[in-house]
Parts: structure tokens; sequence; C-alpha cells
């Protein structure tokens, strides 16, 4: 993947949540029983977490890790057996795709606007997962932190896409789902996008601020007209 040159305008997607769903792992595997969605939603909190803390902390360690720690922490909060864990692992590399992540990259794509991803993921993850959901090719670049080695919402971590898109802030479409990520691009400067699929309840004024939808088909639509070029 690189990015291709001559662009005027880029979308920036979101990967974890956004484009590939974090709760494909453990529907997958299946054997969790009742304790299924407990357990992901406390693996997805906690992955974020660890990563924030040892970031900010002056310990960086990198997205895998922190999503190996928060699985063991889940499966141990919620009395499941570890020798679950490579299973699930496994299947973290290989997460699923959003039913609209596809047509939302094509209409992008016809409206002649650059994609990128910027993600808290490592490199390796994020090539893992792409090429699983078959996306790859609808990306002209794949960005992770680790090149700065600060997470999302850092805004060191949005400036890493700016630089590398070659583009003014403004020229800059932002989609994610979740809304921290959605608050840090907009203080950045992008044109953000919460794509809350559950309609959630507001955070950090996002809804008085930046334009909300419930799918990536609209979030993509919008910017198409909305970006302006560099």
């Amino acid at each position: 993947m690189g990015i291709e040159l001559g662009r005027s305008r880029a979308c920036v997607f979101d990967a974890y949540g956004t484009l590939l769903d974090v709760h494909s792992a453990i529907r997958h595997y299946g054997a969790l029983g009742s304790r299924a969605d407990l357990i992901s939603r406390t693996w997805r909190t906690k992955q974020l977490e660890y990563a924030w803390v040892r970031s900010l902390s002056g310990q960086y360690a990198d997205f895998w890790e922190c999503t190996t720690s928060a699985l063991d922490f889940a499966l141990d909060l919620h009395g499941a057996d570890r020798s679950q864990r490579d299973a699930l692992l496994d299947a973290y590399r290989t997460l699923d795709p959003y039913a609209d992540a596809f047509p939302a990259l094509q209409l992008l794509r016809a409206a002649g606007i650059g994609i990128a991803v910027l993600s808290n993921g490592t490199g390796r993850m994020l090539a893992e997962a792409f090429r699983s959901a078959k996306l790859t090719e609808m990306l002209d670049i794949c960005l992770s932190i680790e090149a700065v080695g600060q997470y999302k919402p850092s805004p060191a971590a949005y400036a890493l896409a700016a630089r590398e898109l070659g583009l003014k802030a403004s020229s800059i479409g932002f989609i994610s789902s979740n809304a921290w990520d959605v608050a840090g691009a907009r203080a950045f400067g992008f044109v953000p996008v919460w794509v809350s699929r559950e309609d959630c309840p507001d955070e950090y004024g996002l809804r008085d601020t930046v334009f909300g939808t419930q799918n990536l088909t609209s979030a993509a639509d919008y910017l198409a007209v909305t970006l302006q070029p560099d």
C-alpha cells in the first residue's frame, strides 16, 4: 500500500471498532457461553486502558502486548480458563469487517478521495487484519502509531497522518466509531465524523460540533461533499 500522489483530499479511518468489528473474535471462537459478551467488552476496555496508561506513564508497550494483557485480565475477571487465550488471540488477528466498510471505501474512491487508516494497532496487526478482511487493496496507506510511540488521541498520532498524506487538516476527513478518537481528531483540526452505531449518548460535546451517523456509507457520502481540496 502506498499513498496515491496528487490527491487533494483524503479520509482517514480508525481501524478497530470502525472498519473492523472487535467483538467478532469472541463470536467466532464461540466457546465462552453466557460470559462471552462480558469478556469481549472487558477485553476491549482494558486494551485501551493499558495502551493509554503505559503511554502516558512513559512505559510505552505496543498494541499487541496491550491486547494480550487485556485478554488475560478479562479471562481472569470472568472466571474463564486461560487455556483459551491463544485461540482467542488468533481470532483477533482476523476480525470481521463491518458490512458497510467496503461500500464506504468504494464511495470515497469513486469520489477521488485518498483513503488512509490511522490505528493504535501495530503494523503487523493491521496487515493481517486488513488482508483477512479483504480490504487491503482499498487503502492508499495504512499507518500505525508505532512510528511516533504515542497512542491516539495524542496530537502526535494525528500529525503522523497529516504528514504522511501531505495535506492540511481541513482537507482530511476522519471517521471513527470511538467518541474519544473523534474528539481527538476534532481538536487536531480534521473534519471529523462520529459513526455511533448504537446511537450512544453524547460525549465530549460531539453532537453539537461534528457530523454524526450510525453507518459508514453516510459518513463517506458526507465527506465526499464536505471536504475541500487543499
